[in-house]
């Protein structure tokens, strides 16, 4: 049987919309509250405007570096999304909990929250470190703020557990992820006068194909990584935009890209492959026409992937509490890669829930995997508590 603890707080948690584009201080200031009545005080690390927060909190030993938990409170938009009940309101039917967040992730926090009293009673002789950040959802954004203030501590937790749902599997890797605007500026006239205008949409045609052919070369050489379900590095065009009118030659036209790279892939490489295409492949052909024309290619979100070595302590001391010996890598980036990056702290991830259940109208996640949750936590006690 479930907790019922754990049960209440997902579906408070859940009642607060902490969807990327709101505030998420009202579930930060819950959650301060709840753990200042145990007596465990928080640091909380606003957003440049104030508007958000991430919020870090020891429980033990200050002075030990321990574990740290980590969980993102924003949660993706339910808009155009045909749900059956309330998002914001947790739904019990069939042995499912429905909200938005259930899955992606608040379960984990809830879990998280609602065991520390036990954790506290039977005495930590490792401190817990709880880190609950703003933004990831649109890419990662708000923890490296909190990174900030790790990288200025005198010691920092010496592992890191991330649990995004994984169903309760190890994770030692995830893909990394690079992000791009685009824009093409090319030069106006009436398009029966076409060959005297720059027409920057079909230069911009000509830069998405050379990204897919790039992308076809690497489905084919590689390199591979065989754990995950895409074995390869991606490249990716989502978004265009151009023009006005058919009878104008198009001055604009705006493109949005990613990849998403394995381990093995220099992203800096492949960067400037593309970046030079442009520079070399075709603004000469533009600026042949037109000097004031060009193409400018800004860097909007980089997130490092992860890559553990299965010798690290972090990956066999997490199996363990998971009572698993097999592990994975997943396409979906996560903060984990920034931790270890960027803080120098071994995580992996995992978690209660499945990423299939994410994003979707009438996400759950299942009441057995909440108490593989607590079973997990339990098994962190025994570890980790004198008693």
């Amino acid at each position: 049987m479930t907790n019922p603890d754990s049960i209440e707080l997902i579906k408070k948690l859940v009642s607060f919309d902490t969807t990327s584009r709101e505030s998420n201080l009202m579930v930060i200031d819950f959650i301060r509250e709840y753990l200042a009545n145990l007596g465990i005080s928080s640091d909380i690390i606003h957003s440049e405007d104030g508007n958000k927060a991430n919020l870090y909190a020891t429980v033990g030993e200050h002075r030990s570096p321990g574990i740290m938990l980590s969980g993102h409170t924003d949660v993706v938009p339910i808009d155009g999304q045909e749900w059956d009940s309330n998002p914001f309101e947790v739904l019990e039917k069939d042995g499912k909990l429905f909200g938005r967040g259930t899955s992606d992730m608040k379960s984990f926090i809830a879990i998280t929250l609602a065991m520390l009293p036990r954790f506290m009673e039977r005495g930590l002789k490792t401190p817990l470190h709880l880190a609950f950040s703003y933004d990831e959802e649109v890419g990662c954004i708000g923890v490296r703020r909190l990174i900030d203030k790790l990288n200025g501590m005198p010691i920092k937790p010496a592992m890191c557990i991330v649990g995004e749902p994984t169903s309760m599997q190890v994770i030692t890797g995830h893909k990394g992820k690079r992000s791009y605007n685009v824009h093409v500026r090319g030069y106006e006239a009436h398009s029966s006068l076409a060959p005297f205008g720059v027409n920057a949409i079909e230069f911009g045609a000509m830069f998405i194909s050379k990204l897919r052919s790039i992308a076809e070369r690497i489905q084919a050489e590689g390199p591979f990584d065989e754990l995950y379900d895409v074995p390869y590095t991606t490249v990716h065009t989502g978004v265009i935009s151009g023009g006005t009118q058919l009878n104008i030659v198009p001055k604009d036209c705006k493109i949005e890209f990613e990849f998403r790279y394995v381990g093995e892939e220099d992203p800096v490489a492949l960067e400037e492959e593309i970046r030079s295409f442009a520079r070399d492949g075709l603004e000469p052909d533009m600026r042949a026409i037109q000097p004031n024309t060009g193409i400018s290619i800004d860097l909007i979100n980089d997130m490092p992937g992860l890559e553990m070595d299965l010798d690290e302590e972090v990956v066999s001391f997490v199996k363990g509490l998971a009572e698993r010996n097999d592990h994975a890598k997943v396409a979906f980036g996560t903060e984990a890669g920034l931790f270890k990056e960027r803080a120098g702290i071994p995580t992996v991830v995992c978690g209660p829930g499945s990423i299939d259940q994410a994003h979707k109208p009438n996400e759950f996640i299942e009441l057995e995997q909440i108490k593989a949750g607590e079973a997990f936590f339990e098994r962190l006690m025994d570890r980790i508590c004198a008693n």
